[in-house]
C-alpha cells in the first residue's frame, strides 16, 4: 500500500477532483439504487388487490427502510385519486427521471475521473522525465536506454490507468455496495445475511488466484523494456546489420524476447481473466441458493414470510449486489500490474543524480584567467582511467590532447563541462573550485563539438538556435557563414527550414559537423571543447570543417581532441595522456626536438601518409 499512495501522490492537487468525484458519484450511486428500490413498492402495491393489505404492507415498510414505505404511500394515495392507470404514468416518469439523473451524474463522475487520470498521468510522466534529464552522463553509460523509454511510456501508462481505476473503484463500488445490501436488510435481513457468505469466499479464492500476477508482471514490464531496447538498436545500426547479412540473427533476437513476453503475458491475463468466472460462478451459485432458501419461505407461507414480489424484487437487487463485488475483484487482480510498474517507475524517479548543485553553489560570471587540474584521478568502477593529472590551461591557449586510444583523452575532455566529478583531485576555474559553482554556469562558458555530430530530428534552423533560442534569422545565417555552412544550407530544398531527419541523416557527415560548429559559434562561448571533430570526414569535407573550426577558435580557449598534424601543429600548447597519465607537455616544435611518444605518433602519420 506504501507505493500505492506514493504514486497516489502525484495526482494532487487531489482534492480539486475528489469532491466533485464524491458528490458526483454518491448522486449517481443514490439514484442507481433508487430505481431497482422502487420495484418493490411497484410490484406490491399493483400485486395487491385488497386495500387492508396495501395498507398493511405500507405500514411494514415503513418500519423496514422509509424511502420503499414513501412510495407505497404515494402509490396508495394516486391509486385511491386517479386510479391504476394514471398510476402507473407516474411511477414510470419517476422511473424515468432517476434512471436519467443517474446517468447524468455517472457521467460526470466518470469525467472527473478522466480528468484526473490524465493530470496523474501528466505529473508522474513529467517527474520521470526531468529526473531522467538531471541525471549525470555517466547514469546513461549502464543503463540501457529501452529500459528508460520503457518506464517512462509503457509503464507510467500502465501505473496511472491502475491507480486511477483503483481508486475510483475503491470509492464507488464499496459505496454502491453498501446502499444495495440497506435496501436488502430492509427487504429482509435473514436471507440478506445469508446471502451475503458469498463476498468473503468469493474475496478469498480470488485472492489466491492472483497471488503471482505482481511478479509475472514485473517480469513482463521488463522484458518489454528489452524489446524497445532491441527495437532501438536495430534501427539505429541498421546499416550494419544490412552489410553483415544479420537481418535473420537480428529477427530471431527479437523474436525470441517477443516470444517470452507473450507467454508471459498469456499467463498474467489468464490469471487476471479466471478472476471473473469464478466470482461470477459464486454470485449464481448464491442466487440459486437463494432463490431456493426464499422460494421455500413463499411456498410455506409461515407468518413474516416475504410476498412474491417482495421477493421478485430481491432478486432483481441482489443481482446487481454482485456487479460492485464483481468490480472490486477485477480490480484487486488488476491492481498488481499496476504495482509492479509502479515500483520500476518510482526506482527511476528514486535514483539520484550523483553530479549536483552543492547548497553554497555560486553562478560563475564570465572566463577571465585560467583552467587548472590539481592531481586530478578518475576511474570508472575499479578501472583507473585518469591518474594525478596537473595542467594549467591559460584563457586564450589553444591545447591539443593527443596520445593513443583508451588513453583518457575523451575522459579528461567530459571532466571539463563536469559531465563527470574526479574520484580525487581538483577542477578550477578562475581559481574556483568546480563544487563551488553551479553546474549551469560553468556549462554556459563551454561550447562542444564532438567527434559524433548529434542533431535533431528538427530543421536546420533550429538546429543552430538550439544553442540560443532567442537569436534572430541574421545572428544564424552569421553562424552558419562562420561554419562555412551557408552556401550548402542555401542550396537545400527548403533552406534553413530543411528538416535534417532522424539524426541528421539527410545530410552528409561533413554537412552535419559544420551545423553543430554553427550550433557552437552562437553559442559564442569562452571555451571551446572540440573531439576529434574531424576524424570521421574525407578530405574535401575536413578542410571546409577545419577552417570552420579555425574560424570557431579565433579569440577563444580552445581544448582539442585530434590526431591530425594539421589540427594540432598550430596548437600553443600539446599535452601528451597515455594510460592516464601526462607524460608529455609543450609546444609542437619542442616535443618534436624530444624523442618521446608524441615524435613517434607524428612520425607513423608521416609515414602513413
Amino acid at each position: 500500500m506504501k507505493i500505492y499512495f506514493r504514486l497516489l501522490s502525484f495526482a494532487k492537487p487531489i482534492e480539486k477532483f475528489a469532491i466533485p468525484y464524491v458528490i458526483a458519484t454518491v448522486l449517481s450511486v443514490i439514484f442507481s439504487v433508487l430505481n431497482l428500490t422502487l420495484l418493490a413498492p411497484l410490484f406490491e402495491t399493483l400485486i395487491a388487490d385488497e386495500p387492508e393489505k396495501q395498507v398493511s404492507m405500507a405500514d411494514n415498510a415503513a418500519s423496514a427502510f422509509n424511502i420503499t414505505a414513501q412510495f407505497k404511500n404515494f402509490v396508495l394515495a394516486s391509486i385511491s385519486s386517479n386510479g391504476q392507470q394514471t398510476t402507473l404514468t407516474y411511477i414510470c416518469i419517476v422511473i424515468v427521471c432517476s434512471v436519467l439523473l443517474s446517468n447524468i451524474f455517472r457521467y460526470f463522475s466518470q469525467r472527473i475521473m478522466e480528468d484526473l487520470r490524465v493530470h496523474t498521468l501528466l505529473n508522474l510522466r513529467k517527474k520521470v522525465f526531468d529526473n531522467v534529464m538531471n541525471m549525470h552522463v555517466g547514469f546513461f553509460n549502464n543503463e540501457r536506454k529501452g529500459d528508460i523509454i520503457s518506464k517512462v511510456s509503457s509503464d507510467v501508462q500502465v501505473v496511472q490507468y491502475t491507480v486511477t481505476n483503483t481508486l475510483q473503484v475503491v470509492f464507488k463500488e464499496p459505496l454502491t455496495l453498501i446502499f444495495y445490501i440497506i435496501v436488502l436488510l430492509g427487504i429482509s435481513v435473514k436471507l440478506t445475511l445469508f446471502s451475503l457468505m458469498v463476498i468473503p469466499v468469493s474475496a478469498f479464492i480470488i485472492s489466491k488466484i492472483v497471488k503471482r500476477i505482481k511478479q509475472q508482471a514485473k517480469e513482463s514490464h521488463e522484458s518489454f523494456a528489452k524489446m524497445i531496447g532491441f527495437l532501438d538498436e536495430a534501427l539505429g545500426g541498421i546499416k550494419i546489420i544490412k552489410a553483415f547479412n544479420a537481418s535473420e540473427r537480428t529477427k530471431e533476437r527479437f523474436h525470441r524476447e517477443n516470444v517470452f513476453y507473450s507467454n508471459l503475458n498469456r499467463k498474467m491475463v489468464r490469471r487476471q481473466q479466471l478472476g471473473s468466472p469464478v466470482s461470477e460462478f459464486l454470485s449464481i451459485l448464491m442466487v440459486s441458493f437463494i432463490v431456493w432458501y426464499g422460494g421455500s419461505l413463499i411456498l410455506s407461507k409461515q407468518p413474516g414470510a416475504l410476498s412474491t414480489s417482495q421477493f421478485i424484487a430481491y432478486i432483481a437487487i441482489f443481482s446487481q449486489v454482485m456487479r460492485p463485488a464483481k468490480a472490486l475483484t477485477d480490480a484487486f487482480s488488476g491492481i498488481h500490474s499496476g504495482i509492479a510498474a509502479g515500483e520500476r517507475v518510482l526506482d527511476l524517479i528514486d535514483t539520484e543524480p550523483e553530479i549536483i548543485n552543492e547548497p553554497h553553489a555560486q553562478p560563475l560570471v564570465g572566463f577571465q584567467k585560467s583552467l587548472t587540474f590539481e592531481n586530478v584521478s578518475f576511474s570508472y568502477g575499479e578501472r583507473a582511467v585518469l591518474k594525478n593529472i596537473s595542467l594549467t590551461i591559460q584563457k586564450g591557449e589553444t591545447v591539443a590532447l593527443v596520445g593513443p586510444s583508451g588513453g583518457g583523452k575523451s575522459t579528461l575532455m567530459d571532466l571539463i563541462p563536469r559531465f563527470h566529478d574526479p574520484k580525487s583531485g581538483t577542477i578550477k576555474i578562475d581559481g574556483f573550485n568546480y563544487k563551488d559553482l553551479t553546474l549551469e554556469s560553468i556549462r554556459a562558458q563551454m561550447g562542444i563539438v564532438n567527434q559524433e555530430s548529434i542533431l535533431f530530428n528538427d530543421s536546420i534552423f533550429n538546429n543552430i538556435a538550439f544553442a540560443n533560442p532567442m537569436a534572430s534569422a541574421d545572428e544564424v545565417i552569421a553562424a552558419a557563414k562562420i561554419a562555412n555552412a551557408h552556401a550548402f544550407i542555401e542550396q537545400t530544398q527548403d533552406g534553413y527550414h530543411t528538416f535534417v531527419g532522424d539524426r541528421g541523416n539527410r545530410l552528409s557527415g561533413g554537412q552535419k559537423q559544420r551545423i553543430c560548429i554553427a550550433r557552437a559559434v552562437l553559442a559564442n562561448p569562452p571555451i571551446m571543447l572540440l573531439d576529434e571533430a574531424t576524424s570521421a570526414l574525407d578530405t574535401e569535407s575536413e578542410k571546409l570543417v577545419q577552417e570552420a573550426l579555425n574560424n570557431l577558435m579565433k579569440n577563444r580557449t580552445s581544448i582539442i581532441i585530434a590526431h591530425r598534424l594539421s589540427t594540432i601543429q598550430h596548437a600553443d600548447k600539446i599535452i601528451v595522456i597515455d594510460n592516464g597519465e601526462v607524460i608529455e607537455s609543450g609546444s609542437h616544435h619542442e616535443l618534436i626536438q624530444t624523442d618521446g611518444l608524441y615524435r613517434r605518433l607524428i612520425d607513423m602519420q608521416a609515414f602513413n601518409k
